[in-house]
């Protein structure tokens, strides 16, 4: 079959090259995941300083750190969100090729392990992670909560589910994430009180739209 042709004056050709290089990508958070810890913090930068916002527990691959295709391992080092799959769906919801199946798990169904909620597809930005994105690499909510602190995935980076939709709510396309083996920062900084930290969440959650 032949393929159809959209023919474009030059100048509606950049209009259209125009757009697509204007799509805003989250510049504000910074999602940072600590294998030692199995943890995950969030920040939100605003008025020159940077604000923890969030923590969640996470898990990890139970394989191996790194970014070989077949190796099951979770990749280091800086990457960015590509894709946010799953806005609206029910938590619980499975995907299935990142699509949902019409099923709903309840946290720790026994014999399953699907992913659910919600998917942040992650895209390396590093020589060491370039594999991410054809991997499949994602930030994703599990079944299995009762391993949540634990290595346990296949390479993703699992959360609960209420936590990876709260997460979802966030960030937004293009955020970065920085997964490292080492521990995470002391989870009460004095530079950042918790009052401040309230106000900037509000703000986050309020400027990223919910796709």
């Amino acid at each position: 079959m032949a393929c159809a042709r959209l023919h474009l004056p030059v100048g509606g050709l950049l209009v259209l090259m125009f757009l697509a290089s204007c799509v805003t990508k989250d510049r504000r958070h910074r999602v940072v995941v600590s294998v030692a810890d199995q943890a995950m913090d969030v920040y939100y930068f605003a008025r020159h300083k940077e604000y923890r916002v969030a923590r969640y527990q996470v898990s990890t691959s139970k394989f191996c750190l790194g970014d070989a295709p077949g190796s099951c391992g979770t990749p280091l080092g800086r990457l960015e969100i590509a894709k946010k799959i799953g806005a609206g769906a029910p938590l619980g919801a499975v995907f299935r090729d990142r699509k949902p199946t019409g099923e709903v798990l309840k946290p720790d169904t026994p014999g399953r392990d699907p992913i659910v909620s919600r998917i942040l597809w992650l895209k390396g930005l590093e020589p060491g992670n370039r594999n991410a994105y054809n991997r499949c690499i994602y930030i994703h909510g599990t079944p299995e909560e009762r391993n949540i602190g634990h290595p346990a995935s296949y390479g993703c980076i699992r959360m609960r589910s209420r936590d990876v939709a709260h997460l979802f709510r966030i960030v937004g396309v293009g955020a970065e994430v920085d997964v490292v083996p080492g521990p995470l920062p002391d989870p009460n900084p004095q530079s950042t009180s918790a009052a401040q930290a309230s106000i900037a969440l509000s703000r986050a959650t309020a400027r990223i739209p919910a796709h």
